[in-house]
């Protein structure tokens, strides 16, 4: 783990204590650090299967493809 030094607004960081009910900043960042990436990661998901990636689905010969 890398120390860094960085400014952190102080209301921006209440309002994240509240919204991730943390008490510290260390937790408060790390969690959202991880919020962040955890959200970017189901944006990419939900962006996959609403491009048509469930369409596959709808055909047995194709469901077999999509799952080996």
């Amino acid at each position: 783990m890398t120390k860094r030094l960085v400014d952190i607004d102080d209301s921006d960081l209440s309002a994240a204590q509240a919204a991730l009910a943390t008490r510290t900043i260390k937790e408060t960042v790390a969690l959202a650090l991880r919020e962040a990436a955890a959200g970017a990661a189901r944006r990419r998901e939900v962006e996959r299967l609403t491009a048509g990636w469930l369409a596959g689905l709808a055909d047995k010969r194709d469901r077999r493809k999509l799952w080996q």
